[in-house]
């Protein structure tokens, strides 16, 4: 019996860049095959062909071993693939059955038969035990049933062969629990899945074969069986990288970050961080867990300057900085890795040597009577580069010419090579990989160690879990409790995260 899909030599070349170099893949009847990467390892690029939404320079794809041609996702969809993106495409004013019809709207007459659409609906949610009630309107389902309709909306269109895109990237311990049961009652009726992550633990847990690619090639196909975590990890980068964090007890200090009682809203007005309170100590970090969406957002650029506050105070250092400018900020000794890079934290048609300066350019040694002192800029640059590993062709490359995790490098390097009390470190391993995961990890626990006060926000529960002392959670602009990090289990933080206050958790 041949593979329900087969991938033969795909090659695909952008300019300057062999994204995918005569890959090979299969997916067999019923299985769950891992698909695991660097970002740029090709992963994305292979799954947007397979989706028809690349044409592919060389190759062939045989699904049920018959020759397919893939022009965009309505091939794909006739051909039974579907593919649940990262980001949901979904419209949130509008209900479940009216985002599942969307394409392929069933009509009575000249008016839409919503009903007909509901109850095939309500028949998938029971089959594959997915709860999801069609009349309900996407703005009031959680992630974890957004995720649901999205794959709804796959067998709602008959397909069988199911890329899952980074699918637990938001979701609470207890969601990503919820969605294997899924996955397995979905393999029970004859799917077969194409599973997409960087998380090696859930990988080696849900899948059946895992392939590795590495600068566009494969590198291995294995089991779980057959391998481990850290030879995975040694897979994806090509050298062994430690995955535990390694660290000593932290000795706080005094206290450096005061919130009292803090409100803060959107930029659209609505209401976003809701009376929080907490403190950092010097040589201690407080990490902040959550799902994305419940106000960390708004709470980090509150406390950085960007977004105004409507009640509440912070104060750091004992001086009062609510409302104080982003200049101010930085001036009080405050280092900020924003939670989107590109937007927040580079100026990317820069040079990377201009990067390192953006927040001190004005200052000496890198000005003096008004002008830049280009070769002490460059010299700087240099030794930045050397000191933190920044992988880069020159200290005059822009800063867009480099990798999400050399990007981010710069960014840390810039903000932890001057004088901080307190770092505020947003997502800041999002979207990159193992190694340079590994290598910010350690920087953030060196600054701990030297004395400084770190407040880390991450949707990583992991990665919250690992680098801090102390975890607060929010839930819906709140924070549920605060607990120590080595006193509690990952269902404990996942329940909170879910909105269970810490008194009521039972685990």
């Amino acid at each position: 019996m041949p593979p329900v899909l087969e991938l033969r030599g795909i090659t695909k070349a952008f300019p300057g860049v062999l994204a995918n170099d005569h890959i090979d893949l299969t997916l067999e009847q019923g299985e769950v095959h891992a698909l695991l990467g660097e970002n740029g390892a090709g992963k994305s690029t292979l799954m947007n062909i397979l989706y028809g939404l690349y044409d592919p320079d060389e190759g062939e794809i045989y699904v049920r071993g018959q020759k397919a041609t893939i022009r965009g996702p309505n091939d794909a969809i006739a051909l039974g693939i579907g593919m649940v993106h990262q980001h949901f495409m979904l419209v949130p004013v509008l209900t479940v059955t009216e985002n599942v019809m969307l394409g392929v709207e069933e009509t009575r007459g000249i008016f839409l038969d919503r009903r007909t659409a509901a109850n095939r609906i309500k028949e998938i949610s029971e089959q594959y035990h997915l709860n999801i009630d069609p009349y309900a309107y996407i703005k009031d389902l959680p992630v974890g049933l957004q995720q649901r309709v999205e794959i709804i909306k796959l067998l709602y269109r008959d397909a069988d062969i199911l890329i899952l895109d980074e699918p637990t990237a938001v979701l609470t311990p207890q969601e990503v629990r919820e969605l294997f049961r899924i996955i397995e009652a979905l393999l029970a009726k004859g799917a077969s899945v194409i599973f997409i992550s960087h998380k090696l633990d859930e990988v080696m847990e849900i899948a059946d074969r895992i392939t590795v690619l590495r600068g566009g090639r494969v590198v291995g196909t294995t089991t779980p069986a057959e391998t481990s975590e850290e030879e995975l990890a040694a897979m994806m980068v090509g050298r062994q990288v430690l995955l535990e964090v390694d660290k000593e007890p932290a000795k706080p200090g005094e206290t450096v970050l005061e919130v009292r009682d803090l409100y803060v809203s959107t930029e659209l007005g609505a209401p976003a961080v809701r009376g929080v309170s907490f403190d950092v100590r010097a040589g201690e970090i407080l990490g902040v867990a959550g799902v994305q969406g419940n106000g960390q957002t708004e709470l980090v650029r509150a406390l950085t300057g960007l977004l105004k506050v409507d009640a509440g105070t912070i104060r750091i250092g004992g001086e009062d900085v609510t409302n104080a400018s982003p200049r101010k900020i930085l001036d009080v000794g405050v280092a900020h890795v924003p939670e989107d890079r590109q937007a927040d934290g580079l100026v990317l048609s820069f040079p990377v040597a201009e990067n390192f300066i953006l927040n001190t350019y004005n200052k000496e040694p890198f000005a003096s009577s008004g002008r830049l002192q280009e070769q002490v800029i460059l010299s700087h640059a240099e030794e930045l580069v050397k000191e933190f590993d920044v992988r880069t062709p020159g200290v005059l490359t822009p800063v867009k010419n480099l990798s999400g995790g050399n990007q981010q490098k710069v960014i840390v390097a810039r903000e932890f090579s001057r004088p901080i009390r307190l770092l505020i470190a947003a997502q800041p391993t999002r979207g990159i990989d193992v190694g340079s995961i590994e290598y910010i990890h350690k920087r953030i626990i060196q600054k701990r160690d030297e004395g400084t006060a770190v407040l880390l926000v991450s949707s990583e529960l992991d990665e919250v879990m690992s680098l801090s002392d102390r975890i607060a959670v929010m839930f819906a602009g709140q924070i549920i409790g605060i607990v120590d990090a080595d006193k509690v289990t990952r269902e404990e933080i996942g329940l909170m995260m879910a909105g269970v206050r810490k008194e009521d958790v039972r685990v």
